[in-house]
């Protein structure tokens, strides 16, 4: 047993609970009212704060939930369907850690962090995670196998300690941890995670425009887009090694569809509103990508140099050491006092 690990950890916690405490953020992912011993912890309640917001924003308590990663700016979003059935953004928290580059996870010990969309389902929820409480991302998922890729046990967690997942800290997590409990409780059978290297602007996508992934944000894209234009969650389907949003059988028929990740998509199509709204999304988002690219906007490096991020708001409470990893590097980290 690494009881050094153990005593990092627990300082972490301390740090985190008493950050939280004494209300030191701005941003809304820092706050909650206390942290509930570990016989408790999984079934916490909603604090009241949260409780209002849920309230002064028209949801239920157990009304489906759909959750935003984005590596870049080091956050997660929550959304929660209201009383009319659309997502409306709740709460952002700053993410503590995440680790790797840019891109999607490849291969086992990687340390990438998952990009993609990833479904939620009760028995992926951990109660008893070593990292206070934690979901299981559910990595790899139709499209992650159908091109070869490997890895296990990616989370979002709490601890602040990333070896390839999202890490919260323990006050987040407990927060989230209690959205999704009650979403469940409410009749929700899984909910999504979309997983992003960025936000999907058309800024980001020009400064980001020589990276060997662009194609696969691109097809991320569609579906962030799909969901920003509807506010509703998307179906998500995977045929011919790629992800399909909001496939529907052609002509309105209620045929159940077939859709094989190794082989051709079956005819299919996207309902004409939702279709419309996309297409006119992307024009819009394609033009003003075309402009700053024919402005010369700077581009960012393929390889970032550094393993994975922390939102800035934890590197100023935390103030973390940079060091260079084994693979050279820059790596953020958080020690335990001496």
């Amino acid at each position: 047993m690494d009881f050094k690990l153990i005593e990092r950890r627990a300082l972490l916690r301390t740090l985190m609970g008493s950050v939280t405490l004494l209300g030191a953020a701005a941003l809304s992912g820092c706050q909650t009212d206390f942290l509930p011993d570990v016989a408790t912890k999984a079934n916490a309640p909603i604090p009241p704060k949260l409780l209002a917001e849920i309230r002064k924003k028209n949801m239920a308590v157990g009304s489906p939930i759909l959750l935003r990663v984005f590596k870049v700016e080091a956050e997660l979003e929550v959304w929660k369907q209201d009383r009319k059935g659309r997502f409306a953004l709740l709460k952002t928290y700053p993410i503590c850690k995440w680790s790797g580059d840019l891109g999607p996870k490849i291969a086992e010990g990687d340390r990438q962090t998952p990009e993609g969309f990833y479904d939620i389902r009760p028995g992926q929820m951990n109660p008893d995670s070593e990292y206070y409480l934690s979901f299981n991302l559910g990595f790899p998922n139709a499209f992650d196998r159908a091109h070869g890729r490997t890895g296990t046990h990616l989370m979002v967690h709490g601890d602040c300690s990333s070896q390839g997942c999202y890490a919260m800290t323990d006050a987040q997590i407990l927060e989230i941890f209690a959205l999704g409990r009650e979403a469940f409780k409410g009749g929700q059978r899984s909910f999504q995670v979309q997983a992003y290297p960025f936000r999907m602007t058309p800024a980001n996508l020009a400064r980001y425009r020589d990276s060997p992934h662009m194609a696969f944000w691109r097809m991320l894209k569609e579906g962030n887009d799909h969901f920003e234009v509807t506010r509703r969650q998307p179906k998500v389907d995977v045929c011919d090694k790629r992800y399909v949003f909001n496939a529907f059988a052609p002509g309105g028929g209620t045929t159940p569809m077939n859709f094989d990740p190794l082989d051709a998509c079956p005819a299919y199509e996207v309902p004409k509103d939702i279709a419309q709204e996309v297409r006119k999304k992307q024009h819009r988002d394609d033009r003003e990508f075309d402009q700053l690219v024919a402005q010369g906007v700077e581009t960012a490096p393929i390889k970032s140099g550094r393993d994975g991020g922390m939102h800035s708001f934890w590197v100023d409470k935390l103030r973390p050491r940079e060091i260079v990893d084994e693979h050279g590097n820059l790596k953020l980290v958080v020690e335990a006092m001496k």
